[in-house]
């Protein structure tokens, strides 16, 4: 009888679903326009999720800009992998979700106001994290970076770049017993890193004067690791100067806007191990959201003060105005629905 009743419920709740949603779409020459879209049908083993937010992530600046390899407009809420909301409607052979579980998931069209996913690739958020915004994939991402690092209590560790991920790894640095040197353009971005628990800061702007203060501090012993989390050349070549000899350079900016020249000469002389910390399997994903979801829980990570913006879908180009002009106060945006 009672799974009947609950078959019942099930059926009256997808009854219910609309036809088509909102989602947003890129346009090109920096405009998204909204637009009716149908509503996604989950396959055996997705999940429907209806949408409670998306984190609005730099990798989409090329796209929002507009690149000649990009065909324009782009797949209805294409872009947005940072979402977080409640499911709605699960797969026949989705076993461990079922609707009103509300999930945090890698999923690929999130700027939008549903979105489908593997249930693979979900992650209930329970517990303290039942009523908080949840962008598991740059909050996992931060996780696996800070785990490839291999930092160690005592080391020095320059992060250079203070942005929502910069800052995070910042405040797990602490958390492990480094000391940070943070280095960034904004006076801003500084502020933030003093609040993570950054031990100094330092503009980033004059390349020799930054290698000079950087030697003073750490009395002429240099970092034991560099996060580079700008994703721009100039910093990732300061990133081998400020290392010492078998130092670690850990690559977290995101360079996919072409090539890059870096000084090998100098990797190789002083024998540094250089590490790509992006992540392309799934389950390294979904290992660092399930930790970064304890991080959170345990007040190890606190992203909440990191989110400075919150946009409607509606206002998705306001959101797209602010990452890439980067005012002052602006860290993180979140697309709320």
């Amino acid at each position: 009888m009672q799974s009947t009743l609950e078959e019942k419920s099930t059926i009256q709740a997808e009854a219910a679903l609309p036809e088509t949603m909102p989602a947003a779409a890129f346009a090109g020459d920096k405009k998204i326009i909204i637009k009716e879209a149908p509503l996604p049908s989950p396959g055996t083993t997705q999940v429907l999720v209806k949408l409670e937010g998306c984190g609005v992530c730099a990798s989409n600046i090329p796209t929002y800009e507009g690149r000649e390899w990009f065909s324009y407009p782009q797949e209805p809420g294409a872009g947005g992998h940072e979402g977080w909301g409640v499911v709605v409607k699960a797969g026949e052979s989705v076993k461990g979700l079922k609707p009103g579980d509300r999930v945090a998931m890698l999923s690929y069209a999130a700027y939008a106001a549903y979105d489908v996913a593997e249930e693979s690739q979900c992650m209930k958020l329970e517990g303290p994290l039942a009523d908080k915004a949840f962008p598991g994939e740059p909050l996992g991402c931060a996780i696996n970076i800070f785990n490839r690092s291999d930092i160690k209590a005592g080391h020095t560790v320059a992060i250079i770049g203070i942005g929502f991920l910069g800052a995070l790894l910042t405040q797990l640095c602490k958390e492990r017993g480094a000391t940070v040197i943070a280095l960034s353009r904004r006076e801003y971005s500084l502020q933030v890193a003093k609040e993570c628990g950054a031990d100094h800061t330092i503009p980033l702007n004059d390349h020799w004067q930054i290698i000079e203060q950087v030697k003073q501090l750490t009395g002429e012993k240099w970092c034991d690791r560099v996060i580079e989390a700008t994703g721009k050349e100039w910093p990732l070549n300061l990133a081998g100067e400020l290392l010492r000899n078998r130092g670690k350079l850990i690559i977290a900016g995101f360079h996919q806007d072409g090539m890059r020249n870096v000084n090998i000469q100098q990797w190789n002389w002083k024998g540094l191990d250089v590490i790509n910390a992006h992540e392309r399997e799934q389950e390294v994903y979904m290992e660092g959201m399930r930790e970064a979801a304890e991080a959170v829980a345990s007040g190890r990570m606190d992203p909440a003060q990191l989110y400075t913006h919150t946009f409607s879908l509606q206002e998705i180009n306001k959101a797209f105005e602010c990452i890439t002009q980067r005012p002052d106060g602006f860290l993180k945006a979140l697309i709320k629905l």
